[in-house]
């Protein structure tokens, strides 16, 4: 009997053993769980690219865009109407001030200054005549002066059959390039009627409308550059011809004509140019990458690097010009501070790091703007 029971003994033990190591198994593969892991260890390290603080010059320039205009144009119109026999120049042409661009046909306006030539020489020797007369006092002084009269008046008779048929040559009334021909040769015209466009390519302007708040930044004669979409990586130099005293009370804007230096021909009127004027600078002052700063709500955020425990500290900064790349650190920086460039997003106080790359630019000069409205 005794025996038996020691064989029943056996199989409970056994199953009791393969509970307790089934738990245990399970209890193994909890604490291989990554979430634990990461518990255990802390927050995972963030990739990031940094840059450093630097020192460099930073220019503040007033921006704005328009079309590019000549300081000086005109339209020519024909004085008298008839029939375009000859064009002598071409759109592109450059032209002088008088000089003949078409001629019109003279045939009548020839025949009226003849006839006005033969009436004033036949009135000329009538007044020759009664002059003598007059000397000697054969005729009264109101038949003398009649004949005067009527000599002096086909005078001006004769002078303006000239001047209508020297009218019959359309001529430039300024200099510049000839931009547009409305006529064709064997087209009949009318008197006032509108045959060329010249345009005055120098100087070119840039007109800008600059808002009210900017008056006192601006004067004559500041430098400028001019950039245009048609000729990408080329600038052109200019300034501040005139600005009007008025400030337009609808728009709150003043204008402001910018004279554009080209000697080589390559600007036209109508390109859209960016313009760019110098009125400010700062110089040896601190510099960092824009895009290295958060903007929350009024204050500016950066995310300073502590190189030595591979965390960052969330910093408040005050910053002065900004562009396109750059901005000016006022406050809250030091020169050769690193702060993190890219992975932003992901950081706050204290966050742990892995330092990617260091993008900090070799470079010392800078320039920030301000806008303009177009026109």
């Amino acid at each position: 009997m005794r025996k038996k029971r020691n064989f029943v003994l056996i199989p409970i033990m056994l199953t009791a053993i393969l509970v307790i190591a089934g738990f245990t198994g399970c209890g193994k593969q909890a604490n291989a769980n990554p979430t634990a892991d990461k518990d255990k260890k802390g927050e995972e390290a963030v990739p990031i690219e940094i840059t450093s603080v630097e020192r460099g010059d930073i220019s503040a320039y007033f921006t704005g865009t328009t079309a590019l205009e000549p300081e000086n144009e005109a339209k020519v119109v024909a004085k008298v109407g008839g029939v375009v026999e000859q064009i002598f120049v071409e759109e592109g042409h450059y032209v002088k001030e008088n000089q003949v661009l078409a001629k019109l046909d003279d045939d009548r306006l020839s025949l009226d200054l003849a006839e006005s030539e033969a009436r004033l020489k036949q009135l000329e020797n009538d007044f020759q005549r009664n002059q003598e007369l007059y000397q000697k006092n054969i005729i009264s002084m109101d038949g003398f002066e009649r004949v005067k009269s009527e000599y002096e008046i086909q005078k001006a008779r004769l002078g303006m059959a000239r001047l209508m048929k020297d009218y019959t040559s359309i001529r430039a009334p300024i200099s510049g390039v000839l931009a547009v021909r409305l006529i064709k040769v064997g087209n009949m015209v009318q008197t006032n009627e509108i045959c060329f466009h010249i345009s005055d390519f120098d100087p070119l302007l840039a007109v800008l409308f600059v808002p009210e708040k900017d008056l006192n930044k601006l004067q004559n004669n500041q430098k400028a550059t001019i950039e245009v979409d048609s000729l990408p990586n080329q600038f052109f130099l200019g300034k501040i011809l005139r600005m009007s005293p008025v400030i337009d009370s609808k728009t709150g804007t003043f204008k402001v004509s910018v004279a554009v230096t080209d000697p080589a021909n390559k600007l036209k009127p109508g390109m859209f140019a960016r313009i760019r004027i110098a009125h400010d600078a700062h110089t040896d002052t601190l510099l960092l990458l824009k895009d290295a700063v958060l903007s929350e709500g009024n204050e500016s955020i950066v995310f300073l690097v502590n190189p030595k425990n591979k965390t960052v500290q969330r910093k408040v900064i005050e910053i002065g010009y900004v562009n396109t790349t750059h901005l000016e650190v006022i406050k809250g920086l030091n020169f050769g501070d690193q702060v993190v460039l890219t992975g932003i997003g992901g950081l706050k106080d204290g966050s742990p790091i892995e330092i990617l790359a260091n993008k900090t630019p070799k470079t010392s000069h800078h320039e920030t703007t301000t806008a303009s409205p177009s026109r």
